[in-house]
């Protein structure tokens, strides 16, 4: 593989020269959780240390990831920490729900993610983004990016998922969403204390007026369909809102924990590695001329989108590249039910095991210049030497996201739109800090100046 000279660096918090204390870490996990790791971290396949007196395992090899989360998945369970700091929003939704819960909404779920219902999306999703793209243009100027692609995100989740029949306005929408997030990723002390649940978290009780406005949307948006079910079935639209609503056994709150879960993880990780490739590109002027060039030189034999993510191999290697920097999905963190062996390490039963998208995508022994900004990498020539579990921004084995063919076409077919019309350069005043939430956040937004470009051909 050939690089280009000098590549982009991309921000990262640096590894902590030494082991941090009690009140550091604690501090720290809450603040910025990927701030927590020193070198041995991205230089080390498998890791074990006693956080808080519990037996934490770090596992970065691809080999043993496989086994712990594809092989021995069910020896696994969701770590205590996590489902401390998700359910509370979150709920029985698809990425918290366990158990025969879990079974049957994931069952439910399948029908609108096959292969042909994602590519049937196609066409609205690059309609809905050269119109957000066109009216980007119109404004243009220093617009913060990581806005701008919730609302462009949101707009193709409710246009192709739940055909455009989420209640609220999108400003509205997209402001309580960046709040709902930034309190449902935010670890508190006291759950990483393991203090009763009864006891109040602070970042929660001022997260409530955006989880109350999430819960009045999506219960309003049920009843409309259901509504419309009643009224006349066959005329309803086949889309998820529709299959949860009509799945036997499924509770109505249930089903809005579901969509409530779709809505905030699911168009949350597309907006975000959105954001970043917008970002990534600005800063390296030659990755962003092959994929104008790529642009101005196929689009226009392309009038099928289901074709994109195939045909557009430097559009989609920048996404995939962002996506290995940012990972939607940072943290893939279980618990061990019984004792196991992994790599050659003893792993306890009830310890901790931590698989880091974070760290896996950075890792020196599986990246070559793991920080650097080098889609080419995903070039088709190039994917071969990617080990399959060492890039996992979906997460892996079972509970694999059931939307990453989704995102991806949607990550393909959006960065198209917008690129084809539109330049995007960072503006801000220094580099923008990643943030782990539910998803890899900018810190203060990602303010970029928007631009009209001109075609190359």
């Amino acid at each position: 593989m050939t690089f280009l000279p000098e590549p982009f660096l991309a921000p990262a918090p640096p590894p902590q020269p030494r082991p941090l204390g009690t009140a550091s870490f604690v501090w720290t996990a809450m603040r910025n959780p990927i701030e927590i790791w020193g070198e041995r971290a991205y230089r080390e396949p498998i890791l074990r240390d006693d956080w808080l007196k519990v037996p934490t395992i770090v596992v970065s090899d691809p080999q043993a990831i496989r086994y712990c989360l594809v092989e021995n998945a069910s020896n696994y369970a969701m770590q205590p920490l996590r489902q401390r700091v998700l359910r509370p929003m979150l709920r029985d939704g698809l990425l918290t729900a366990e158990g025969e819960l879990w079974r049957r909404t994931r069952r439910a779920m399948a029908p609108v993610f096959t292969p042909r219902n994602i590519g049937g999306l196609a066409a609205v999703m690059a309609e809905r983004s050269d119109r957000f793209a066109e009216g980007l243009g119109r404004r243009e100027g220093v617009r913060d990016a990581a806005h701008e692609m919730t609302l462009l995100t949101y707009d193709i989740l409710q246009a192709t998922l739940f055909t455009d029949a989420i209640a609220g306005e999108p400003a509205e929408f997209a402001r309580a969403m960046d709040d709902f997030l930034a309190r449902m990723g935010r670890i508190d002390p006291l759950d990483l204390l393991d203090a009763p649940a009864f006891l109040p978290r602070i970042g929660r009780l001022l997260g409530r007026r955006s989880v109350a406005y999430f819960r009045r949307l999506i219960a309003e948006t049920a009843e409309r369909r259901r509504l419309a079910l009643a009224d006349d079935p066959a005329g309803a639209p086949r889309d998820l809102l529709t299959l949860l609503l009509q799945t036997d056994g499924l509770k109505p709150s249930e089903v809005e924990d579901n969509i409530i879960t779709f809505i905030g993880a699911g168009h949350e990780t597309t907006a975000r590695a959105l954001g970043w490739t917008l970002f990534l590109l600005s800063q390296a002027p030659a990755e962003r001329d092959k994929v104008e060039r790529e642009l101005d030189e196929r689009l226009a034999h392309l009038p099928d989108p289901r074709e994109w993510a195939d045909a557009l191999p430097h559009t989609r290697a920048a996404f995939e590249e962002a996506m290995r920097l940012y990972p939607p999905a940072p943290s893939l963190n279980r618990m061990a039910v019984e004792a196991d062996r992994v790599a050659g390490l003893d792993i306890p039963a009830g310890a901790t095991l931590l698989v880091m998208p974070w760290l896996v995508h950075r890792h020196e022994r599986l990246w070559e210049r793991p920080g650097h900004f080098l889609p080419e990498r995903f070039l088709p020539e190039n994917r071969g030497r990617i080990d399959r579990y060492g890039y996992i921004p979906f997460g892996v084995g079972p509970r694999v996201c059931i939307g990453a063919s989704f995102a991806l076409q949607e990550g393909v077919i959006a960065l198209a739109c917008l690129l084809r019309h539109l330049r995007f350069d960072y503006a801000g005043a220094r580099p923008p800090h990643p943030v782990q939430k539910i998803t890899i956040q900018p810190r203060g937004g990602l303010p970029m100046r928007v631009s009209r470009r001109h075609r190359t051909t």
